[in-house]
């Protein structure tokens, strides 16, 4: 039994889609086009990527893992830390999602609660788009539902 399906090919191009997008968001946030990120730069970026303000500490944490030979947050360590900022965040939605939908608390979905849950939400909704919903990795339903 596989417990994590292969990535679809959907699931590729939203990766490269969102991989993109914080790639144009670091070069918005470069100042000058210098190569590197400043702190403030790395708030911004953070706004625009996460829709809320860094916190000081947030903000400290990820500056003091830059060399002191640099000045600033260079891409690649950019890139990794807000798909990892994403992946959590992600996760978290997946597990309030599953939470709401699990209303027997059994630790797994059937159909029915699916289409309890999308009933109670959309009771127009037809059921080939319900079992078309079931069928998808949570994960991926949870990007297209949070968009």
């Amino acid at each position: 039994m596989q417990l994590f399906p292969m990535p679809t090919p959907a699931l590729r191009d939203l990766a490269r889609s969102a991989e993109g997008k914080r790639s144009r968001v670091f070069e918005a946030c470069d100042e000058d086009s210098k190569g590197y990120l400043s702190r403030e730069g790395l708030k911004v970026a953070v706004v625009m990527l996460f829709g809320y303000k860094s916190s000081k500490v947030e903000v400290d944490s990820v500056m003091s893992s830059v060399r002191p030979q640099n000045s600033g947050l260079f891409l690649e360590k950019f890139l990794n830390l807000m798909s990892a900022n994403k992946a959590a965040e992600l996760y978290n939605e997946t597990r309030q999602i599953f939470t709401a939908f699990d209303v027997q608390d059994r630790g797994f979905l059937t159909f029915e609660d699916f289409k309890k849950a999308f009933n109670s939400v959309s009771p127009t909704l037809s059921e080939r788009i319900i079992v078309e919903a079931f069928s998808l990795p949570l994960s991926l339903l949870v990007l297209r539902l949070t968009g």
